[in-house]
């Protein structure tokens, strides 16, 4: 029996093999080898791999009633490492969203998220999937390629159909605003937002990191002053929320183009991508709000959203 087990479990011997080399018929090699498991001689056991970290992750979704939690290693710190590592991870949910006619969102100014799209692998499961812009984008010529690249990108990858929002993130008045959504267009891919079953977010702090700010889609450091005065901590396609994750409203969300966070609780599959120190509070707050379901992030951001929601 232990030589059996020696033969199958450490030189990697197929039953077949073993059946002739020791010329045993191959119902009794099967019936030793579990006989071998059954009296100790071999003992099966799961080892995490370097890089999986699977207490983490359960403790996540039971502290925050996540559906799913994927953390990931943080690097070096650094954060393209990072975003890379995050938008690799991101990516091997996706597979499990696109199965059918869907309609997925897919927001704007997250390095993660670009990672995720160029983590992905061409395939035509997602015919019939639309992929919808839910944060407007126009703004430099640059900012606005970036924008509509994650949606078409991500449509053509997966064999999908991009519907792009003809929109700047933020106008420079509610009356500015008023009358972009009310263009054809842009009212085409609005009224997409309320039949969205998964959604991919970026989750941004009170400063805006240098992609977002390279857009020209952000608000005056006045303007972020005054919602830092308000105790916003965080936000998700420009709405923002407190530290115990209850939304801000103040005139300035009036001149956001995007997903409202009512329409984000609405939505089935909300996977929030986020991580990196500097964002720590931020992911906390949106976790303590609900406004996510699932969270892909690193090992250390992981171990201070638990540390962080124990204490608090």
């Amino acid at each position: 029996m232990t030589k059996i087990a020696r033969m199958y479990h450490v030189q990697g011997l197929r039953q077949a093999q073993i059946t002739e080399r020791l010329n045993l018929n191959q119902s009794t090699v099967s019936r030793l080898l579990k006989k071998a498991v059954d009296s100790g001689i071999v003992r099966i056991s799961v080892a995490s791999q370097s890089g999986l970290y699977v207490e983490l992750e359960e403790a996540l979704e039971t502290r925050f009633g996540l559906s799913q939690a994927i953390v990931v290693d943080t690097g070096s710190g650094n954060e393209e490492e990072l975003a890379r590592n995050l938008g690799s991870a991101a990516a091997s949910l996706v597979d499990s969203f696109i199965q059918g006619r869907k309609n997925i969102g897919i927001s704007s100014w997250s390095a993660a998220l670009l990672e995720m799209i160029n983590s992905l692998h061409p395939t035509n499961d997602g015919s019939g999937t639309k992929i919808v812009q839910i944060l407007g984008g126009m703004g430099n010529s640059d900012a606005q390629m970036h924008a509509t690249y994650l949606a078409q990108r991500f449509a053509n990858l997966i064999g999908g159909t991009p519907v792009l929002l003809p929109a700047p993130g933020i106008t420079s008045s509610a009356k500015a605003r008023s009358v972009i959504v009310n263009e054809k267009y842009v009212q085409a891919t609005l009224a997409l937002f309320d039949h969205l079953d998964t959604v991919f977010v970026g989750i941004g702090t009170l400063e805006p990191s240098p992609l977002l700010e390279s857009s020209g889609n952000i608000f005056s450091r006045a303007e972020r002053a005054s919602l830092g005065k308000l105790g916003a901590v965080g936000d998700i396609c420009l709405q923002y929320f407190d530290a115990k994750g209850a939304p801000i409203s103040t005139p300035l969300t009036d001149r956001v183009v995007g997903m409202s966070l009512a329409q984000l609780r609405r939505t089935k599959h909300v996977v929030g991508v986020a991580g990196g120190r500097r964002k720590v509070d931020a992911i906390l707050a949106t976790l303590i709000g609900r406004w996510i379901n699932l969270l892909v992030t690193d090992r250390t951001t992981a171990k201070a959203l638990l540390d962080h929601s124990g204490t608090s």
